[in-house]
C-alpha cells in the first residue's frame, strides 16, 4: 500500500473507527468525562449526540474497551433498525442470554434476572445504542421499559443513547416525554477547533509511524484542511488520506497547500452528497467557495509579492525599540507588590486556560491554596525541583516558584518554551516573555507541574483498585513498546523493568517507580490523550507555533 512507503505500520487516515487512534480533543475529553462520570455514578440514562463524523462511535468504543471487565458488563447495539422483538433479542444476545421464543415478556424476564444477578455481584451493566436516531418510537418505548428494571436503591442498567442531532428531535416527541425526562446526563459533541485539528493530524501520523513523523503538513495545508472539514474527523481523514496519496506519487514528505487543495477538490467530486451532509450548512459552504473564487486572483497576487524583510516586520511589531534587559531586583519588587492570592489565581488560571478547562474564581473571605484549586478541575499538582531542560522534555504547563526577599513566594505559569525564551503569566516586570538567562536570575528550580492522571493510576493504591491501575499502567507501557506481558494487574519485576526501560528512554531516574514525571510522559507518548504542551517551534512562516 502507498502509506507503507512512508514507514507507517497501518493506514494513518482510515475512515473505519479505530479506538487505537483515539485523539481526545477538548470536546472529546469532555464527552468522555461525561460518559465515564454518568456510568460510574449509575445515572441511568445518558445521551451523546453530535454531527455525522464527529467521532461519537470511536469515543463509545474506546469507553467500552477501557471499562474494567471484572466490574462491568457491556453491550453495544449498532445501527438498530429493528422491530421491538428483534431489538430485545439483540440486547439479550449481546449479554449472552437466551433469545429463543417470540414473547417479549420472556426476553424481559431473562434480562431482569441477569441484571439482578450482576447487581448482587457488584457489577455495573452498560448498554450502548449507537445510531439511536434510527430507532422506531415503539423500540424506544421498550428501551424505557428496560430502564424500569431497578432495585429500591440502584439502577440495574446504564443505557447510553448515541446519535446524530436528529435524536434530540426524536426524543422531544410528546409520546416519548417519559423517556426524555429520564435522561439525566446529556452531551453534544462539537467539531474540533483549528488547533485540535492540527494536533489530531499529527497524532495519527505519529501513532501510525510508532512515534515518528515521516510526513508533515505545512501550516497552509492545515488551514485549508480545517476550512474544508470544519473540524470533523471523518472529513479530515478523507482529505488527509488523499493528500498522503499525492505525496506518495510526487515522492515528497510534506503536504503543501496546493496538494491539500487538490485532495479537497478530489473529495468533493467523489462524494458531493456526503460533503453536503457533513458540512454544517451547505449554503454557507457554497457562499464561502464563491467568495474564495472571487478573491482568488487577489490572493494569488498577494502571495506572489516578495516577503517584507524581517527588519521591517520587527519595526512594525516593536516600533523599532529594543527590550531592555531584565533587572532581577526590579522584577522581585514588582512581584512582591502583587497580592499573594491575586498572583495565585492569575498563575493557576493561565494553566487552566492551557488545559482548556473552566477557570477558578476566588471566594471572598476564603483564601485558597494551589493544590485545592488544581484539584477542583480534576487535575494533579506535583511539586519537584527541575531545570529548564527537564521542563522542556515534560512539555507540560507548570508553575514556577519564585522566592522573594524574606522568604515569601510568588508563582509564574510557564506556558511556552523555546531554545532561547520562555512565556510566562502573569507578567514579570511588565514582560510576558523572558530569556532563559533572565529567568535563571529569578528561579532556582522549585516547580509544580499541573497534569492529568487520565486513568487515575497514581490514586489507586489499595486492593482491586490498585490492580486496575496497574493494568492501565501495563496497557500504557505496551502502547509505547516497553512491555509485552499480560495485563494482569501485577506490579511485578517484569512491569517494574518495563517502567525502568521507559524512564531510561525519557532520561528520567530509572527506578521502576510510578512517579508523576513518569506518568506525565507515559500518557503523552502512549497517544490518545494529548495533554497541552508548552514547547515552541519555528513555523515555516517564521512565527512561533505551539507544538501539540
Amino acid at each position: 500500500m502507498y502509506w507503507e512507503s512512508f514507514g507507517f505500520k497501518e493506514a494513518p487516515f482510515a475512515l473505519t473507527p479505530n479506538p487505537s487512534f483515539l485523539f481526545l480533543s477538548s470536546p472529546h475529553q469532555e464527552a468522555f468525562a461525561h460518559l465515564l462520570f454518568a456510568i460510574e455514578n449509575r445515572a441511568g440514562f445518558i445521551e451523546l449526540s453530535g454531527e455525522v463524523g464527529t467521532g461519537k462511535t470511536t469515543i463509545v468504543r474506546t469507553l467500552l474497551n477501557q471499562l474494567d471487565p471484572e466490574t462491568h458488563r457491556t453491550a453495544l447495539i449498532f445501527n438498530p433498525i429493528l422491530s421491538p422483538l428483534g431489538f430485545m433479542k439483540e440486547v439479550n444476545a449481546e449479554f449472552g442470554l437466551p433469545t429463543e421464543g417470540n414473547e417479549i415478556r420472556d426476553l424481559h424476564a431473562a434480562l431482569n434476572a441477569y441484571l439482578l444477578e450482576e447487581n448482587r455481584a457488584g457489577h455495573t451493566v452498560v448498554l450502548v445504542i449507537d445510531e439511536a436516531q434510527n430507532l422506531a418510537v415503539e423500540v424506544l418505548e421498550h428501551v424505557r421499559l428496560i430502564s424500569n428494571l431497578e432495585t429500591e436503591s440502584d439502577k440495574l442498567i446504564q443505557i447510553v443513547l448515541v446519535g446524530q442531532p436528529e435524536l434530540n428531535a426524536l426524543l422531544a416527541r410528546d409520546e416519548l416525554r417519559q423517556l426524555d425526562q429520564r435522561i439525566t446526563v446529556r452531551y453534544h459533541l462539537k467539531p474540533m477547533c483549528f488547533e485540535d485539528t492540527c494536533a489530531y493530524i499529527r497524532h495519527r501520523i505519529r501513532f501510525a509511524a510508532e512515534g515518528r513523523e515521516p510526513l508533515t503538513f505545512s501550516p497552509g495545508a492545515f488551514k485549508r484542511i480545517f476550512k474544508f472539514s470544519g473540524g470533523l474527523p471523518r472529513l479530515i481523514n478523507g482529505v488527509c488520506d488523499r493528500a498522503l496519496l499525492l505525496a506518495y506519487t510526487r515522492e515528497c514528505k510534506e503536504v503543501t497547500p496546493a496538494m491539500a487543495s487538490l485532495a479537497i477538490s478530489d473529495l468533493r467530486k467523489e462524494s458531493p452528497r456526503r460533503r453536503r451532509a457533513l458540512q454544517v450548512r451547505a449554503l454557507s459552504a457554497a457562499l464561502v467557495l464563491c467568495v474564495a473564487i472571487i478573491a482568488g486572483f487577489s490572493a494569488v497576487s498577494f502571495h506572489l509579492l516578495p516577503e517584507p524583510k524581517q527588519e521591517t516586520k520587527a519595526k512594525k511589531k516593536e516600533g523599532d525599540k529594543k527590550v531592555p534587559p531584565l533587572s532581577a531586583e526590579a522584577a522581585r519588587q514588582a512581584m512582591a507588590a502583587q497580592p499573594e492570592q491575586e498572583n495565585l489565581y492569575a498563575a493557576v488560571n493561565a494553566v487552566m486556560d492551557a488545559w482548556r478547562v473552566q477557570r477558578v474564581e476566588p471566594v471572598p473571605g476564603q483564601p485558597a491554596n494551589l493544590r485545592t484549586l488544581v484539584r477542583q478541575r480534576g487535575l494533579v499538582a506535583s511539586k519537584f525541583s527541575a531545570n529548564m531542560e527537564l521542563l522542556a522534555r515534560l512539555d507540560a504547563p507548570a508553575l514556577l516558584h519564585i522566592t522573594l526577599p524574606g522568604g515569601a513566594e510568588r508563582l509564574v505559569a510557564l506556558v511556552g518554551v523555546d531554545q532561547d525564551e520562555v512565556d510566562v503569566v502573569p507578567q514579570v516586570a511588565g514582560r510576558s516573555r523572558l530569556t532563559r538567562a533572565e529567568l535563571a536570575q529569578l528561579w532556582s528550580g522549585g516547580t509544580t507541574a499541573v497534569w492529568k492522571d487520565f486513568h487515575g493510576i497514581a490514586s489507586r493504591t489499595r486492593g482491586t483498585e490498585k490492580a486496575a491501575g496497574t493494568r492501565s499502567l501495563q496497557g500504557l507501557l505496551k502502547q509505547v513498546g516497553c512491555y509485552d506481558g499480560p495485563l494482569d494487574g501485577s506490579l511485578n519485576e517484569t512491569t517494574k523493568g518495563a517502567l525502568a526501560e521507559f524512564q531510561r528512554r525519557e532520561q528520567l531516574t530509572a527506578d521502576g517507580k510510578v512517579g508523576a514525571q513518569t506518568l506525565m510522559l507515559l500518557y503523552r507518548r502512549a497517544g490518545g490523550f494529548f495533554p497541552p504542551g508548552v514547547a515552541r517551534t519555528k513555523g515555516n512562516d517564521g512565527n512561533r507555533t505551539g507544538r501539540m
